[in-house]
């Protein structure tokens, strides 16, 4: 992987459309941020050599397959030593349920995201969860009734400091 180069307002541009959607073709993008074709998909092949487009993907609506239950989960370890998370979060990658894990700071150290195909199936991963020993003290868990706003994509613009990049 290259260094990371400094990203102009078009760097920016290209980030932004590409994850609105990652399916334009290079032709549609580069018209969006205002540049010809080979030199937009130069900045594209930039930003992945970089490690700032990091992959593509389809996002799926599950529900239209089955039902899912997303639930999250807040998570103490008992022992807070630099092995301990290490090991936690080793044995968390693991689980392909777990489709978000955040180390936070307040009154608990984790705080994970879990689709599950419903209370049962969650029960039974925490269960295993804390069968493997890996520190957990206690959890408390979060069942979503509704999501009504979940968004994919964000301004990148809108998070930058007021100097830019």
């Amino acid at each position: 992987m290259q260094p990371a180069p400094k990203l102009d307002r078009i760097d920016l541009k290209i980030l932004t459309q590409l994850q609105r959607n990652g399916r334009l073709t290079n032709v549609e993008l580069a018209n969006r941020v205002g540049l010809s074709a080979s030199p937009c998909l130069i900045r594209v092949k930039r930003l992945e050599s970089a490690g700032y487009i990091t992959g593509y993907g389809a996002q799926i609506d599950v529900r239209k397959i089955t039902s899912v239950l997303t639930v999250f989960t807040e998570i103490t370890l008992s022992d807070h030593r630099r092995d301990d998370f290490s090991r936690f979060e080793a044995q968390v990658r693991k689980l392909d349920t777990v489709v978000e894990c955040h180390l936070i700071s307040g009154g608990y150290d984790y705080l994970m995201k879990f689709i599950t195909r419903d209370v049962e199936h969650y029960q039974t991963i925490m269960e295993n969860l804390l069968d493997l020993n890996i520190g957990i003290e206690k959890y408390f868990s979060y069942i979503v009734i509704k999501s009504p706003i979940v968004k994919q994509s964000f301004l990148i613009e809108d998070i930058l400091p007021e100097n830019g990049t």
